[in-house]
């Protein structure tokens, strides 16, 4: 697996980056060990996590499996989300940042964070307040770069803005959802982060599963995220998505390739992408993943699955400008 720049840091990342979602939840540890160890053989470094993720349990699981190796891992952690009550559980005060990341840290068995996400916005707190906070980390060694994640490209520019006029450490990576199925990063998300040196590592590459084929014309039966979570049900669940997928897998079976392979493959293909997040309960899901590496999509190719599913218009809605 090639290693790539994680955006202007300086950093050198695997191509592809694991997301340990799973861990503590669909994979217990045996299964989660197994998981990280075949991804180490795969060569991937990078892994991300979050705070919030099995409440606790899969920092807990990845610190163990990371620890021997800590210096050989990029290692990611996320805060906004609810981690208990009171004043301090969640959002982006400077008493919740603090307590947080020194939670994430416990957990983890590590003094320090590659990357630290800021999860989501956070509308009752100014972004002046997290980026002075994150700044700290920074200075006092706990993160090495401050992240974000599901923001709006406004949102970004303007904490990219504050950053710069304050003289505070200025976010480095955007975590992105970005797949066929939802493709509005393009618009602004990603030439933002282009024009910004930023590195991306967009997650739900195979949509949920649904570009894997799976659900079949929306068969909810069928073990996966929308059978389990109404999110994902009110994020992938429209018919058309389905009949996408179909037909997204039929151009797969002509290249022999799994559709979660070129799923991955066809996110990976943006110029602006530095590393999708795979995600896999099992072994038999993580290989069909790891496969994405060997696909090598022409641009006809990319232009027939791009043609799928609709462009988004641009920023500007002068679509002429678009040819």
């Amino acid at each position: 697996m090639r290693t790539v720049p994680l955006g202007t840091t300086g950093i050198q990342v695997s191509e592809l980056c694991f997301g340990t979602m799973t861990f503590g939840r669909e994979s217990d540890e045996a299964a989660s060990a197994s998981v990280y160890a075949r991804c180490r053989d795969a060569s991937i470094n990078f892994f991300d996590c979050a705070n919030v993720y099995a409440s606790g349990d899969s920092e807990r699981i990845l610190g163990k499996l990371v620890g021997p190796e800590r210096d050989q891992i990029v290692l990611t952690s996320k805060v906004y989300f609810p981690m208990g009550e009171g004043p301090r559980g969640r959002g982006y005060s400077r008493a919740a940042i603090m307590h947080q990341v020194e939670g994430s840290l416990r957990r983890l068995g590590t003094d320090y964070l590659d990357l630290y996400f800021l999860h989501r916005f956070d509308e009752n707190t100014p972004i002046e307040d997290a980026l002075r906070a994150l700044d700290d980390l920074v200075v006092e060694g706990k993160i090495r770069y401050p992240a974000v994640s599901n923001f709006a490209a406004w949102q970004i520019a303007r904490a990219l803005g504050t950053s710069e006029r304050l003289g505070l450490a200025s976010f480095r990576c955007v975590q992105p959802m970005y797949n066929l199925l939802k493709r509005q990063a393009e618009v602004e998300l990603l030439p933002l982060a282009q024009a910004e040196g930023m590195a991306v590592i967009p997650y739900s590459p195979m949509a949920g599963g649904v570009l894997t084929g799976k659900y079949g014309k929306k068969d909810l039966s069928v073990h996966g995220r929308l059978k389990t979570s109404s999110m994902y049900v009110t994020r992938y669940g429209a018919p058309s998505n389905f009949e996408i997928a179909g037909a997204f897998s039929d151009i797969a079976d002509e290249g022999g390739w799994h559709p979660a392979a070129l799923a991955v493959a066809w996110v990976a293909h943006h110029p602006a992408v530095t590393a999708p997040i795979i995600g896999a309960r099992n072994l038999e899901q993580l290989e069909s993943s790891l496969t994405s590496v060997d696909i090598e999509l022409d641009e006809d190719l990319y232009r027939r699955i791009s043609e799928l599913t609709p462009a988004p218009p641009l920023a500007t809605d002068r679509e002429e400008e678009r040819h």
